[in-house]
């Protein structure tokens, strides 16, 4: 009987390796229209990345695949729920289920859709232009709505789009956190605003781009990242893609009058590299082969750009090289000024500058303002003005214009409305608790840190994290690598203890009665 079992999984898997060899192709064509594609090529690849994207759901959906399934379903139930096969017909028939209850024809409509409207924005943006994306957004709009519907009934209509991202979450979930999070953080926020701002003059000036690049690599690759399977390009909006297990690509935005741009970014990518290299070979190829949640991972980018990449200990052992590259903007800059520079907590414009402090705030905003936009009580034309009232309300400062305002992010402008930013949320928090779980275990690790050394960190993480890929879904795997649910305390003990010491505040617990 085990024989025959076995020939069905090489069946199913062979099946899985066609569509995941579609996938990086599909990758591939998304990766070169951000970096190299010329202008003039955007028409001829919407039209490609609709054919793969086609493609790539018609194998998805084949009821050949569907029969394989049912058929290896009671052997996966009869297996340890640990084991990569039974994890693997578990995962394979959640994705085809719900994949089987979206046209292909709606996937070609879309993916077409995203390629024009993601080329219109590189220039809409640039230009400041809300006029020109108006149209394609309100498609956008439409096109969510309508991926939504496939799923009905649900309790809100961006839970469709929340759970493709972060299974198991739902619009109600999601507020309850964030509302829990607000209301820790606005007084932290206060406080800190309250005190005298940190100079970050030294940050500013003339940075040669190959130096920072030069300079940025370097970090990431201490921290492990691997250039024999990946590589660091330059895009308007840095970003890291999967092509196969040895293929992981990260991309980073260079400005040459500001030393943090290349480098946060490229560590922040060089996060999300560490965990797709890190996910077990025999995985690969398989829907098990990346990352388990949008929100898992981006706990990695914010971890390794954040935790560790803006701690004192990193810069203890890394600011004489940065000053080495820089020598006549940084020679006379102390570290300690260096370090307050770069961890300098304001109310800002920008979601992807924003300090750590305020950065929830960020995406608290947009999250209640794609809410409106799904619900059709906020139509696309009045966003600009929407957006400009909710960053006073929230942060007390307005965008002079769109260009740094809706038209700042890419998300809404190359895929759905709805799914994609409270993720940066939830990695936030995991970021700080699965680093407080690994100190547990090595409490030597930010010594390791100090002296230039990450394997012990990165090791802990491959063990507990990065190795399992989509074997358990978050809410387990959290459990497993951390021995409680998500919460957001170890987040809030990390941003107060840190800032306390950086601007002088009071324990955090006395912040909300202030």
């Amino acid at each position: 009987m085990r024989r025959a079992e076995d020939a069905l999984l090489a069946q199913l898997k062979a099946r899985l390796l066609e569509i995941s060899d579609l996938a990086g192709t599909s990758a591939i064509l998304s990766w070169d229209q951000s970096t190299y594609m010329p202008a003039d090529g955007a028409v001829a690849r919407g039209r490609q990345s609709a054919l793969v994207s086609r493609l790539m759901h018609e194998r998805r959906t084949d009821p050949a695949l569907g029969r394989l399934i049912e058929q290896l379903t009671p052997y996966g139930e009869g297996l340890p729920p640990d084991s990569d096969d039974a994890a693997l017909i578990r995962v394979t028939a959640r994705d085809f289920a719900k994949a089987i209850r979206v046209p292909t024809g709606f996937v070609e409509r879309l993916s077409a859709h995203s390629s024009a409207a993601y080329d219109a924005w590189t220039r809409a943006r640039q230009n400041d232009d809300f006029a020109s994306m108006r149209p394609l957004l309100e498609k956008t709009l439409d096109l969510s709505c309508e991926y939504a519907e496939f799923f009905a009934p649900y309790q809100h209509v961006i839970d469709p789009l929340i759970d493709d991202m972060d299974e198991g979450m739902t619009c109600a979930s999601v507020r309850a956190l964030l509302t829990e999070l607000r209301a820790e953080l606005l007084p932290l926020v206060r406080a800190i605003c309250d005190r005298p701002a940190a100079d970050d003059g030294c940050l500013r000036g003339d940075f040669a781009d190959g130096a920072q690049l030069e300079f940025s690599l370097r970090v990431a690759t201490a921290f492990g990242y691997d250039l024999a399977r990946g590589r660091l390009d330059r895009t308007p909006h840095p970003f890291c893609t999967r092509l196969s297990g040895n293929d992981v690509r990260i991309t980073t935005r260079v400005y040459p009058d500001d030393v943090t741009q290349a480098l946060f970014s490229t560590l922040h990518e060089a996060g999300h590299g560490l965990y797709e290299q890190g996910v077990g070979p025999a995985l690969d190829g398989t829907p098990l082969g990346s990352g388990t949640s949008a929100g898992v991972h981006e706990s990695q980018s914010r971890l390794w750009e954040n935790v560790v990449g803006r701690s004192l200990g990193l810069w203890r052992h890394y600011y004489p090289q940065l000053r080495a590259a820089f020598p006549e903007r940084l020679s006379n800059v102390p570290l300690e000024t260096f370090h307050r520079a770069i961890n300098k907590v304001e109310r800002s414009l920008i979601r992807t500058e924003a300090d750590e402090v305020t950065y929830n705030l960020h995406i608290i905003l947009r999250f209640d303002l794609e809410i409106e936009l799904l619900e059709r009580r906020l139509a696309v034309k009045d966003l600009p003005e929407a957006w400009r009232a909710r960053y006073q309300s929230d942060l007390g400062i307005s965008p002079p214009d769109d260009r740094d305002g809706c038209l700042q992010d890419v998300h809404w402008f190359s895929g759905c409305v709805g799914g994609a930013f409270h993720s940066y949320t939830i990695g936030n928090v995991l970021s700080a608790q699965f680093y407080a779980a690994a100190l547990r275990a090595h409490p030597q690790i930010p010594g390791e840190i100090e002296a230039g050394r990450f394997g012990m960190l990165k090791g802990w993480l491959e063990t507990n994290l990065y190795r399992h890929g989509r074997k358990f879904k978050a809410d387990e795997i959290v459990r497993r690598a951390t021995g409680e649910p998500m919460t957001i305390r170890p987040y809030m003990d990390y941003l107060g203890r840190k800032y306390g010491e950086l601007y002088g505040l009071p324990q955090p617990h006395s912040l909300a009665a202030q």
